[in-house]
């Protein structure tokens, strides 16, 4: 009897050893700092009454609800495993970084960067983080200057170092949050700004984020897709995009909103289009906003399967046609290693697809000072790393 008695007890020690450590996984899952906070109380309420907001499954939802539903269409990993025909994350040939250094422009003349009242310039760092300069006013978009896109340091690290480090950027006014993906919402780059005057632009919810990293909620503008703000002069409007949100994985996903952006300002306006699937959006957003002066389109991390969220080379293009553009700057690439494809087809697609439509195309070296009043077009500077072949 004393036997049963003693097993019992080990049995329920046991037992509660891996409810406590459940607890504990699941409140450290909860608490880690870079998952951030999803929204709550006041901000919450406004979400709610959002008409992109779903109130039964209450998430935010795309104007096809059921979009990322297609995402796995085609994509039987078991079909292909070992990736003979179409390379996946384990098997794939495809040179997916850059055996060396991507070119630089290090040291740009950050005088000449801020003096934008004639028109527009900005600053590529690397995947989707821009610099711009407008109407004198500095503004950041997306940035990412920590060594890795994702919650933990050993996945997604990036390619090389900022060619401008945090502390040496000029003065920001503005930075822009697309949505809260890593790769575009990263938590040390917004810590560097919490004691700082800049002013924060965001979607909806996304906000939660940064009043959890330490960002006071009155430098906070949260918009809803179709509204605008007016900040120091310039015209900010959340418009749509395709995509969705959520930084724990498949838990919390689309409690905050994506978007794109529009920036107007005296003379030229922006349009920068976050990460998005081609939809009828583009064409809304021109015919409401457009044209303008330069576009910063997502052209990268793509694959069929994902084109519901991303788009595909020839999409870019058409989708830069629909918001009317006047030059073209490919973005979401050469920084991260976040497909399958090779890191320089994003590039070398565009520039092909950009040649064949007389489209002007920029893009630009990492650290490069573009002014719009004269650009460099199809600058084809990634075959200085891979060669000529790939042309």
């Amino acid at each position: 009897m004393m036997v049963k008695i003693v097993k019992y007890r080990k049995t329920l020690y046991t037992l509660g050893s891996f409810i406590v450590l459940g607890a504990l996984i699941t409140i450290g899952l909860f608490t880690y700092e870079p998952f951030g906070k999803i929204p709550s109380g006041k901000f919450l309420t406004r979400i709610e009454a959002s008409p992109h907001y779903h109130e039964t499954k209450e998430v935010f939802v795309n104007r096809r609800p059921d979009i990322k539903d297609t995402m796995t269409v085609g994509a039987d990993f078991w079909a292909d495993p070992l990736g003979r025909e179409v390379p996946n994350f384990l098997f794939n040939n495809n040179q997916t970084e850059p055996a060396g250094l991507l070119p630089e422009e290090r040291n740009p003349d950050l005088a000449a960067f801020e003096a934008s009242d004639g028109r527009v310039k900005f600053i590529w760092l690397g995947h989707s983080t821009v610099l711009l300069s407008i109407d004198g006013r500095v503004i950041l978009f997306d940035p990412v200057f920590s060594d890795h896109a994702s919650p933990f340091p050993i996945a997604a690290k990036r390619f090389q170092p900022p060619v401008i480090h945090l502390e040496d950027l000029p003065e920001v006014d503005h930075i822009i949050i697309s949505h809260d993906h890593y790769d575009h919402l990263d938590m040390e780059t917004v810590k560097y700004f919490v004691k700082s005057d800049v002013k924060f632009i965001t979607p909806l919810g996304v906000g939660s984020h940064l009043r959890y990293w330490g960002v006071d909620e009155a430098r906070i503008t949260e918009l809803d897709w179709w509204e605008e703000a007016n900040l120091d002069g310039l015209i900010y409007a959340a418009t749509p995009s395709q995509h969705f949100s959520g930084r724990i994985g498949v838990m919390h996903n689309d409690k905050t909103l994506w978007a794109s952006w529009v920036i107007a300002g005296k003379t030229d306006s922006v349009y920068f289009s976050g990460d998005s699937g081609y939809d009828t959006h583009y064409k809304d957003i021109g015919r409401k906003y457009g044209p303008f002066d330069v576009v910063f389109m997502e052209n990268g991390q793509y694959n069929e399967s994902w084109r519901a969220v991303h788009n595909l080379p020839d999409e870019a293009i058409t989708a830069f046609k629909d918001v009317g553009g006047t030059y073209l700057v490919p973005v979401h690439w050469g920084m991260f290693n976040l497909s399958v494809h090779n890191w320089f087809d994003p590039p070398k697609e565009i520039t092909r697809l950009a040649k064949a439509e007389d489209i002007k195309l920029i893009t630009p070296r990492l650290g490069q000072l573009i002014d719009l009043n004269n650009p460099p077009l199809y600058d084809q500077w990634w075959l200085e790393v891979v060669g000529a072949e790939v042309q």
